[in-house]
């Protein structure tokens, strides 16, 4: 009986991938070990040495709020700025990250004071640098920890020395950007209507201000008719009591005006005591009304008449259940020649004074009556139509002075008679200091009432200004404020409105509607209000006298910058400050030391100086602002505005927005909807590579969304990078570096190349257009579709078993280690843990690879000739995969190296680019055979590929124990009987001997 020879193991002899980088990455454990090396081998500074003598390029960071851990917000806006500097420095320029923070301001003043409310206590009887001080230290804990957790994330940059708002030589900075301002003329004091924050107790700016629904009482109101002629004004007396009613009645005027008044529709009843005129349109038609009839016993009744746009007559009557009768039209001039009582006239001995009729740009016909009670203590459009028509008013003997009839608690003050301290009950209030309508509105509409002088009253949903810190209404309200003028001109002939709009047509925005939306702002926006009720913060360090003139003086503010850069802003409210720094000045006794406190947006602002123009490591302009898209109003708004009003120019070359994250519904993430998903619980369960990635891989110049189903979709999609990368590493743990010329490379290798070339200006100009997501697509595509399930797919088989001298396993080798340089430096930035691990892997003695430069791509390498070519390639390659696809599905074969297709090819141009090809090794078949010809009817054929068909053969011939290819020639060499001649000349070089 015959033996039968025992199997030979030929594995050994295989160029099998191997490696120890990790199939599971398991980055939330190998991260944190990966920081801590960089830290350890300050990698900060190794970059900085590495990019000495090179083109700057800088991203000036737009400081977050030092007061509590950073949220997803953070982490996106974060991650954003590393990819870009980190792409930058890999392309050849210095890319100094230097990250900033917001230390002063009203949050962190707020927790402060809670500590002393807790315990009972007034801050306001703590001596003012003592609680500055506790806001520092505040600010400080809350900087050491969001810097952790930036680095955390992966983000490189000098963390050991940012910059803050409340480093002494910041705010000497910020304090001489506002003398600057007040030298040119720039800075003035003034009266108007700005939003103020009751609870708070200061005024706001608009980036401090968010909109939200609530529910008003609106009311209209009716103002009886005078005219401008001095015609007598009579109230009306009860016949039975002989009391006065109240109602107040024209005795002169024209018999169709007799009883005439005008009706206003407000959702403010508390600014009426402020009214001092009524805005109209002499666009719309008006007209005379008299009631018909009336439903109700209260507000008017038949006879009375009253003045409506003709449009909104209807509407406003059905609101006050009347029926009108139209009497006549009331042109434009007419409305012009009229004045009217206020109604309130003569309450608490106020009210006397005449409320004109002023032609406005601003009234609309939409909602209302059509005309608009004007209120310039309550009302930026109320305040400018009021000044606008200033010298006409005085002319026609109408005070043209505006009143202050709230304080700065929400409560009525002596402008408002019958209302204010003297009245019955005390003041009424507007809003009290949890944010509460106050009675107010009740109060003033009670007296509208018993003054017959409303005509009807509702309740209005609609949406209202609230200060985003403390989630409270805000009102409009006139106070002295410190305001640099947007429309004066300057010694160049310019304005700050108009050098800001210039340097924004000079700016590019990425995306491109940025632009639009920033120079809408800037074109409406009112002088900019910049001081603030408060004691944390930048004082507006600035001497003034009772006219509000503004010192200006070398010498003093010399005094005050220094000792601003050794003691910080403090020196401001130290004892005895205002003689240290006045110093001998005869007129000493005129100026008063001002003690508001600078807008917090004043202090991020002027950031550009004290960080772009002081450090050398950096440098001005620069050349990127990245941000959420409510910077346009914030940040953004602000650098441009300081800049343009002390350079004359904005800070910045480029301005990126980035959305806000919703939860994956679309919803905003809130704790009390349990939706929020926090950067930090993402780096516990998955890692930052897969915050960055999800990052990456969205739209983030919109909105974007995040969740669990999103998170595992970057998961899986990180999973398949990572396995093409740890293949290629195990692939090449048997390379030995050989290069092959481009002329000796079989076309494969070569469309690879290509490739490699296309991608290259892919990224690039992705980096520079700061379109990631591109980036990431082309990249993850690229190596998922092009290299693991085709090139590699194609070449693990002469990998894996060709002969060491083999060419095509040469060359395959040669082109894995150029595809692995590529693919791993273009992801760095992205991805800087992962392509860390892996680049070490491969390059153990290599320091880092955020240490290397992109890598510098052969023109020779594009060949779209060769690409057009693959192309038809690949599209015949289509059906012969789909063909096979079949038979494994129907159990007639295990393996595509059980089959030898045929393939009828009857288009002329597919059938010349397969001429010459090995097609079989192509398609990952033990054989091909090429047919010119339409094929058989049964043959397979796919739809979206015409001429092409494919009849599924098995492979004749016997199985290769050593590559399981079915080839004729198992055995031809007698030394090894059981292989191809391939794989045994393969073993006889490697000398590889069975056995006996």
């Amino acid at each position: 009986m015959t033996e039968t020879p025992e199997k030979v193991d030929y594995s050994s002899t295989l160029y099998l991938p191997q490696t120890e980088f990790p199939m599971r990455a398991g980055l939330p454990q190998k991260e944190p070990e990966t920081v801590a090396r960089w830290q350890k081998m300050d990698l900060y500074k190794q970059l900085r040495a590495s990019a000495a003598g090179r083109e700057k390029f800088v991203l000036h960071d737009g400081p977050p709020y030092a007061n509590g851990n950073i949220h997803i917000g953070h982490a996106l806006n974060k991650i954003l700025k590393d990819v870009i500097n980190r792409s930058f420095q890999m392309r050849g320029y210095d890319a100094n990250y230097v990250p900033g923070w917001d230390c002063h301001g009203l949050p962190i003043e707020w927790k402060i004071e809670e500590k002393y409310r807790e315990k009972g206590q007034n801050k306001d009887e703590v001596p003012v640098n003592e609680f500055r001080q506790e806001c520092r230290e505040f600010a400080t804990g809350w900087i050491e920890i969001q810097a952790e957790e930036f680095k955390r994330l992966g983000i490189e940059g000098d963390f050991d020395n940012p910059y803050t708002t409340m480093a002494f030589h910041a705010e000497s900075r910020i304090a001489g950007e506002l003398m600057k301002i007040a030298k040119s003329g720039q800075l003035y004091r003034g009266s108007k209507p700005i939003m103020w924050s009751v609870v708070e107790r200061t005024a706001l700016a608009e980036a401090e201000v968010e909109y939200a629904d609530v529910e008003s009482d609106m009311i209209w109101v009716k103002f009886p008719v005078k005219y401008s002629n001095g015609d007598i004004v009579t109230r009306v007396v009860d016949k039975e009591t002989g009391e006065e009613t109240g109602a107040m009645i024209v005795v002169a005027a024209p018999a169709s005006l007799t009883h005439a008044s005008v009706v206003i529709w407000t959702t403010t009843p508390w600014t009426i005591p402020g009214n001092r005129a009524i805005a109209y349109s002499s666009r719309y038609a008006y007209g005379l009304y008299e009631v018909a009839t009336a439903e109700n016993d209260f507000g008017p009744q038949p006879g009375e008449k009253l003045i409506f746009a003709r449009r909104l007559a209807d509407e406003s009557a059905a609101k006050a259940k009347l029926t009108f009768n139209f009497v006549r039209d009331i042109e434009a001039k007419e409305l012009a020649g009229i004045t009217c009582v206020h109604p309130l006239h003569g309450l608490g001995g106020g009210y006397d004074f005449e409320v004109p009729l002023l032609d406005g740009d601003h009234v609309t016909d939409e909602t209302g009556t059509g005309f608009v009670h004007t209120a310039p203590s309550h009302g930026r459009e109320d305040f400018d139509a009021w000044m606008d028509k200033a010298r006409e008013l005085e002319a026609r003997g109408i005070s043209s002075a505006i009143p202050f009839p709230v304080d700065d608690a929400g409560f009525y003050t002596a402008d408002a008679p019958g209302f204010g301290p003297d009245a019955e009950g005390g003041p009424a209030r507007v809003i009290d200091d949890k944010g509460k309508k106050g009675d107010a509105n009740e109060r003033v509409i009670k007296a509208l009432i018993a003054r017959h002088a409303l005509f009807a009253r509702g309740r209005l949903k609609h949406s209202y200004p609230h200060s985003w810190r403390s989630k409270k209404p805000v009102i409009f309200r006139n106070t002295p404020q410190w305001f640099v003028y947007m429309d004066k001109e300057l010694e160049d002939g310019t304005t700050l409105r108009s050098r800001s709009l210039s340097a924004i047509d000079q700016t590019r925005f990425v995306p491109a509607a940025g632009q639009n939306r920033l120079r809408a702002m800037i074109e409406a926006r009112p002088d900019w209000v910049l001081s603030r009720q408060r004691a944390w913060g930048v004082p507006i360090a600035i001497f003034a006298d009772d006219d509000g003139n503004v010192l200006v003086d070398e010498a003093v503010n010399a005094r005050i910058l220094e000792a601003f850069e050794q003691e910080g802003a403090d020196a401001w409210f130290a004892e005895g400050a205002a003689d240290r720094f006045l110093g001998n000045r005869p007129d000493r006794d005129r100026w008063q030391q001002v003690m508001d406190i600078l807008d917090v947006w004043f202090d991020s602002g002027s950031t550009h100086t004290f960080t772009l123009e002081d450090r050398p490591d950096l440098k001005w302009p620069a050349d990127v602002y990245l941000e959420g898209s409510d910077q346009h109003r914030g940040w953004f708004h602000s650098s441009l505005l300081e800049s343009c009003a002390t350079r004359g120019r904005a800070p910045y070359n480029a301005v990126v927005t980035h959305g806000f994250t919703m939860d994956e519904k679309g919803e905003k993430m809130s704790k009390s909807k349990g939706n929020v998903v926090s950067p930090q619980d993402i780096m516990k369960d998955a890692g930052a590579d897969i915050l960055r990635l999800w990052v990456m891989t969205t739209d983030y110049w919109e909105d974007q969304r995040l969740g669990k189903t999103i998170i595992q979709t970057n998961i899986d999609a990180y999973r398949k990078l990572r396995n093409t990368v740890r293949w290629m590493l195990g692939t090449l743990a048997h390379d030995k570096g050989e290069e092959v010329a481009y002329a000796d490379m079989p076309e494969l290798e070569k469309l690879m190349l290509h490739r490699l070339a296309e991608l290259d200006t892919l990224v690039r100009e992705g980096y520079d257009a700061f379109a990631f997501k591109k980036i990431a697509r082309a990249l993850i595509d690229f190596s998922n579709v092009e290299l693991s399930a085709f090139y590699f797919d194609i070449r693990k088989d002469a990998l894996y078993c060709d002969a060491p001298s083999s060419l095509r396993r040469r060359a395959a080798l040669a082109v894995i280690r150029k595809l692995f340089d590529c693919l791993v430096l273009w992801l760095a930035p992205m991805l800087p843990f992962t392509t860390e691990e892996a680049w070490l892997s491969l390059k153990p003695d290599a320091v880092s690879v955020h240490l290397e430069q992109f890598p510098q791509i052969p023109a020779e390498w594009k060949n779209d000739a060769l690409e057009e070519k693959w192309e038809k390639i690949r599209t015949v390659r289509t059906v012969v995969t789909g063909a096979l696809e079949v038979e494994r599905r129907e159990k007639r074969i295990r393996s595509s190296l059980e089959a030898a297709p045929v393939v009828h090819v009857n288009d002329p141009a597919l059938l010349a680019a397969l001429e010459g090809e090995d097609f079989a090794e192509t398609c990952i078949t033990s054989a091909i055979t090429l047919v010119a010809g339409e094929g058989p009817a049964e043959a397979f054929r796919l739809p979206e590929v015409a001429g092409v068909a494919v009849e599924p053969k098995l492979a004749a011939g016997r199985k290769c124990a050593r590559s399981w290819r079915i080839t004729t020639d198992v055995g031809s060499d007698p030394d090894y009987p059981d292989v191809s001649a391939r794989d045994a000349a393969a073993l006889r070089e490697i000398g590889f001997r069975a056995a006996a």
